[in-house]
């Protein structure tokens, strides 16, 4: 089986999956069919083979943007399905995994933009590791606010149908918001400082935006949890901290990359 023929199976388990969780929610349904985990699972496993082949199974390491892309996208989706076994998230597959689809075929069939890394040591390993997970959990963070606004704004409507009829008391959507927030802040910490241990100077001049940006998120998500802690924050001012903090940290990663590798063709 060719690379390029397992990326088009990958989505298009992931887009039969997404219309499976499509379907269940117009029908109300608020518990995760075992056909959809089926083959969410089925699609995740070709998607880590493919992210796999297409970062490490070269003479060296390609961490390009459209790989990174995708190996994100896998990370959200293992965190999604792991939730699921203690949260209600099924719901975001809707939008997740026609993204996943995108961008498994992108990063098989895109061009190759970064350099070639012939050793990545441990602790950089351990900082690119740390710096995925925290970006695929807050991404899911900014994805559940999303919903969490849409949610509330209803509420305030007094719209008893649509997102409300589908998705968990709003509640409960705020405690699943703030607990994806902690695990994604965990992560982000310790992204930040394998960063400042392990590589050499991210001060340097390639890496200085994505050093602030990441800070500069980091300390927008401490402001939140401390509100929420200390000052009993709630949705409104959770949302707008969760989106604005998620976009500067993919911008700090993802940004930093499609500015210099497809725009200034640098790696």
């Amino acid at each position: 089986m060719s690379i390029a023929f397992l990326a088009f199976i990958a989505a298009l388990l992931y887009l039969a999956a997404a219309g499976l969780q499509l379907v269940s929610a117009l029908q109300h349904n608020g518990s995760v069919s075992r056909s959809l985990i089926v083959i969410a699972i089925f699609a995740l496993g070709c998607h880590a083979f493919l992210t796999w082949h297409n970062i490490f199974d070269h003479d060296g390491v390609d961490f390009g943007f459209f790989r990174i892309f995708s190996l994100i996208f896998l990370g959200i989706n293992a965190a999604c399905l792991l939730a699921l076994t203690r949260r209600p998230l099924q719901n975001l597959l809707i939008i997740l995994f026609p993204l996943s689809a995108v961008a498994v075929l992108i990063s098989t069939l895109g061009p190759d933009t970064g350099a070639l890394e012939h050793r990545v040591p441990l602790g950089v390993a351990a900082h690119i590791g740390s710096s995925v997970v925290a970006y695929s959990i807050l991404t899911l963070a900014a994805i559940q606010a999303a919903l969490l606004a849409a949610q509330d704004a209803q509420l305030k409507r007094r719209q008893m149908g649509g997102l409300l009829s589908v998705l968990p008391p709003l509640q409960l959507m705020e405690s699943m918001l703030f607990e994806l927030i902690w695990v994604g802040f965990v992560a982000l910490t310790l992204s930040i400082g394998t960063g400042v241990v392990f590589m050499q100077d991210i001060f340097a001049q390639h890496l200085v935006h994505k050093t602030v940006l990441s800070i500069a998120a980091w300390i927008l998500f401490a402001v939140l949890l401390g509100g929420r802690y200390w000052l009993g924050w709630r949705s409104q001012t959770a949302v707008r901290l969760t989106v604005t903090g998620s976009t500067v940290l993919m911008l700090a990663f993802l940004g930093s990359k499609l500015v210099l590798e497809l725009v200034l063709e640098r790696s």
